[in-house]
């Protein structure tokens, strides 16, 4: 009895289209925690990059000494120099350009800090909404193979004269093991997603204050040179 309610031969005796929906689950559930590692690993590399160069920029270094810097030894996971070098390309750009307003270099200059902001976000939040998806779906497709597996029981149960716990825990068990694993899938999918969406507003935040109070730096200097 013991040997038939083990949740490998649960598995192995469960109906085909049981096993499917095991088998799907199971694959969503190696996906999510491959993302999960991955953006974990993301992130806390941005966070790391984000902190380091906003350290430089503040520290009083020329702009574009740090410009040239940052453009010879670029750091990929630092989403704040990205934006940087974007802006500040655009504002030497437009700069160099003869009769150009203020006003209009800034524009430029803002309009590509917000590009490279965009790209950055889009880069973070990679794979995040097939987190959303696997909790949001798992437990409905688990609580499919169940239903679909109660069922099969119960019909199984209509050639019996007389049942028994016996006869009736192994299709009940195997059941179950379906919704077991749509919860696995889904809990640890749902909380990385809410997680890795808080520090993804986080830097969002931290990227939209940079873009503001560097935009008010060349501001100042736009309209400086131009008095």
């Amino acid at each position: 009895m013991e040997d038939k309610l083990s949740i490998w031969a649960l598995i192995s005796n469960a109906s085909f289209l049981v096993q499917i929906v095991m088998l799907i689950l199971l694959a969503a559930s190696i996906v999510s925690w491959m993302i999960i590692f991955q953006r974990a690993r993301i992130f806390g590399l941005a966070r790391r990059a984000t902190t380091k160069f906003e350290e430089r920029f503040w520290s009083g270094m020329d702009l574009n000494q740090l410009y040239r810097e940052s453009s010879a030894a670029p750091n990929p996971n630092s989403g704040m120099e990205q934006i940087f070098r974007s802006g500040f390309k655009e504002f030497s750009r437009l700069r160099q350009q003869a009769g150009v307003d203020p006003d209009a270099v800034m524009e430029g200059t803002q309009r590509s800090m917000r590009v490279a902001m965009s790209r950055e976000m889009d880069r973070l939040e990679a794979h995040l909404p097939f987190l959303a998806t696997v909790g949001s779906t798992t437990p409905y497709i688990g609580l499919f193979g169940t239903v679909w597996g109660i069922m099969n029981s119960f019909r199984g149960l209509a050639h019996l004269q007389q049942a028994t716990i016996s006869t009736v825990a192994p299709g009940i068990s195997e059941a179950l093991i379906a919704t077991a694993m749509g919860l696995f899938a889904a809990i640890p999918a749902v909380i990385a997603y809410n997680r890795y969406s808080a520090r993804s507003e986080s830097l969002a935040n931290s990227f939209q204050t940079f873009a503001e109070e560097f935009s008010s730096i060349l501001h100042r200097r736009v309209h400086a040179k131009s008095s």
